[in-house]
């Protein structure tokens, strides 16, 4: 499982979640101006899983 953090089309930042089998499994569902909002979605998600890693474009 791991996280993708991007920039969209609107140069927005969004995150998706895969799973091991690569398949996504959420997302953020909506873009964010500041990386650190779209980071702080991902960090409400991940809950007390911090092992779960972020791969950035």
């Amino acid at each position: 499982m791991f996280f993708f953090l991007y920039k969209d089309v609107a140069n927005q930042w969004r995150w998706t979640l895969y799973a091991a089998n690569n398949k996504k499994i959420a997302d953020s569902g909506e873009g964010y101006w500041n990386k650190a909002d779209a980071q702080h979605g991902i960090d409400l998600v991940k809950g007390t899983n911090y092992a779960t890693p972020v791969h950035e474009t």
